[in-house]
């Protein structure tokens, strides 16, 4: 066998083995599950039935048998709560697909990370102050914040989250308090539990932290690049 050079691990896995640290010291552990899923648990089951406007902005790619390839990591959520009783913290990293045209900050594939909790008495309060430290411990400190309200059908209140990078303010993540409604899909008591939830994009961020201009740069393959980091 040839002797091959030492490899190292993509820089969209570094960010997400870094924020899984980082959540893990607040108690999160984490979930994985499968890319190919069912409507029922992309769609249903987090309040988007087929008449929701929400699927056109999810367009995402069918297979024959009538499954799909998962439009974002929430749809874990419940498959998650199968076999788990609260209280729980649980963090789902992962590949997500949508159909849509791709460009410099546009793809196909990209990676999310999907973060719920569900206790006793959990509040906004609890959320932001997830939030921020979670931004904080991945791009800084002097990272400045700020949160607004934005529906989602599966939490309720919903809100993003932007932060100030370079002068301008950018949004990086949605969340808010896990819908009643969601919650007794997940088998939950939502008069005895309450939860909230998020979930951000990757690859964007790990374009921020590495000064990357194309997000089709991490799926090209390309050793120069790779090599890079």
């Amino acid at each position: 066998m040839p002797n091959l050079p030492p490899g190292h691990i993509h820089p969209i896995n570094q960010f997400i083995a870094k924020a899984a640290r980082v959540m893990a010291e607040l108690g999160f552990e984490v979930a994985t599950g499968p890319e190919v899923t069912n409507e029922y648990d992309n769609f249903d089951t987090l309040l988007i039935p087929a008449d929701h406007p929400a699927r056109d902005t999810q367009d995402t790619f069918w297979t024959t048998d009538g499954r799909l390839l998962r439009t974002h990591t929430s749809a874990m959520q419940i498959p998650a709560m199968k076999d788990r009783q609260p209280p729980v913290r649980i963090l789902i990293p992962g590949r997500v697909y949508r159909n849509e045209t791709t460009d410099a900050t546009h793809e196909t594939i990209h990676y999310q990370l999907e973060g719920f909790a569900i206790d006793r008495d959990i509040n906004m309060s609890h959320l932001v102050w997830t939030l921020n430290y979670l931004i904080k411990e991945m791009l800084g400190d002097q990272v400045e914040t700020k949160i607004f309200p934005h529906h989602y059908p599966f939490v309720e209140p919903g809100m993003d989250m932007m932060i100030k990078w370079r002068g301008k303010w950018l949004e990086v993540l949605g969340s808010g308090m896990i819908h009643p409604d969601v919650l007794k899909n997940m088998g939950v008591d939502p008069s005895r539990w309450s939860g909230f939830a998020f979930g951000l994009g990757v690859d964007r961020l790990v374009m921020l932290e590495r000064g990357i201009h194309d997000v089709r740069l991490g799926y090209s393959g390309d050793l120069r690049f790779l090599k890079q980091f």
